[in-house]
């Protein structure tokens, strides 16, 4: 498989498999708010579609969507008075609950947020100005209304995508995929606002494609890591503010590495795992390896989390491990291994969360895996998922060498938002659990 074929072949596993499922969703809201304040039924009037939906360059696995719906001007006098933010969101709750009153809606505090099975999308009541901005409700301090400038953000995008050979918004796909398999805690629009940027300052992808992706990916991980630790970026068109909710640098110096490792390997068997170790299972196996799964020994029991959830990550969770031995004082497990200290056997390990950024109530999901020679010898490779026990703790032992991995997940209405993961080598005569 050529890289021309491998990349177009992974873009086309990020496409979203259920758009007709969230446009119907768009369409519903519509209509009932048209029906509450236009005492129309139109499902497509007097909306936007914004968010990463909206600019397409979203992936499949989408769960935070973002609309606005555009109210009447003559009612702009009803609402722009002390509380008028705050009932204009309570009346478009209303207006939805009257017309699907099994859907759970909330207001928050810009907007009413729908919750459905494996997205929600966010429903913005906006009064367009005449310079094509919005004036938003934001309940805070008493309320006020600020200014969005979404068709500004999403002309921005298609304008550079078209003169970027389709580039643009490939990336941002590529990107995204990325962060959701290493638990890069960015929201969408920071993502697109960093590739903009990136295609915006070189000419050398200008005119190629597909055969050209693996330098592109080399390229972009390398600009991201070199980008001046900073709290916010300007976004493209509108200028308004981005912010950086977690440092993304170091993880993009490690994808960096990463693609090296992969372009290195271009004339090997194992290419297609190398990009798979930047991208995730939507990057494509090569054949030789399915057939030669289809032959393995040994039981595969690893579970995957997309297999049960969507993968949206937008917030950020950390995992630690203690290290401890009878007689011996205890050891953080990262520490251990920025000194290149080795883990051995008859070691006892503590997981455990240490930071989640995630607004309860979610739920925590725990997945230990074993990989190398001796995993398979044993047939132990384990892999499933478990649901945490509400300690947000595990514990585990060493007992066989190889590498081995364990992943954390955090899962709030049904999709996973934020994910850790720690790498656990364990040498000679020792490691893993049973």
């Amino acid at each position: 498989m050529s890289i021309a074929d491998m990349f177009s072949e992974f873009i086309g596993n990020l496409v979203i498999f259920n758009a007709e499922t969230i446009s119907l969703r768009y369409g519903e809201l519509t209509a009932a708010l048209n029906k509450q304040f236009r005492d129309t039924e139109s499902k497509t009037a007097n909306t936007l579609q914004v968010g990463s939906f909206g600019r397409k360059t979203g992936i499949n696995g989408i769960s935070d969507l973002d609309m606005l719906f555009i109210m009447p001007k003559t009612k702009w006098d009803d609402y722009n008075k002390v509380g008028g933010q705050l009932k204009l969101l309570q009346d478009a709750k209303e207006a939805i609950v009257n017309r699907y009153p099994t859907t759970k809606v909330r207001v928050d505090r810009l907007v009413v947020t729908v919750t459905y099975k494996d997205f929600h999308v966010e429903v913005q009541p906006v009064f367009e100005q005449d310079d094509n901005s919005y004036k938003y409700p934001d309940t805070a301090n008493g309320g006020n209304w600020k200014i969005t400038k979404p068709r500004e953000e999403m002309d921005a995008i298609a304008d550079l995508d078209t003169l970027k050979n389709s580039n643009l918004r490939r990336l941002c796909k590529m990107a995204r995929a990325w962060k959701n398999k290493h638990g890069v805690g960015m929201g969408g629009l920071l993502i697109d606002t960093l590739a903009y940027k990136f295609l915006d300052s070189t000419s050398d992808y200008d005119e190629k494609s597909f055969l050209y992706y693996d330098f592109l990916s080399r390229d972009f991980f390398k600009y991201l890591s070199e980008l001046p630790e900073q709290t916010e970026y300007a976004a493209p068109g509108s200028r308004q503010r981005v912010k950086v909710k977690r440092k993304f640098q170091k993880k993009a110096k490690k994808a960096y590495s990463l693609c090296l490792e992969a372009i290195d390997a271009e004339e090997q068997k194992n290419v297609n795992e190398k990009w798979k170790k930047v991208y995730g299972r939507p990057f494509p196996a090569a054949k030789e390896a399915t057939v030669r799964m289809a032959a393995r020994s040994w039981r595969d029991t690893e579970e995957f989390i997309e297999d049960r959830f969507p993968i949206d990550i937008r917030e950020y969770l950390n995992i630690d491990c203690e290290v401890k031995q009878n007689g011996f004082r205890k050891f953080i497990l990262r520490d251990l291994l920025r000194l290149r200290f080795p883990l051995r056997a008859k070691k006892d390990l503590l997981f455990y969360v240490s930071e989640v950024s995630v607004a309860e109530p979610y739920k925590i999901y725990w997945k230990v895996l074993n990989r190398g020679v001796e995993a398979i010898r044993r047939d132990s490779i384990r892999g499933q998922i478990v649901e945490d026990d509400g300690s947000m703790r595990r514990s585990e032992k060493t007992q066989f060498m190889g590498e081995h991995i364990v992943e954390c997940y955090c899962v709030m209405d049904g999709v996973v938002v934020a994910k850790d993961r720690i790498h656990v080598p364990i040498v000679a005569d020792g490691s893993d659990y049973d």
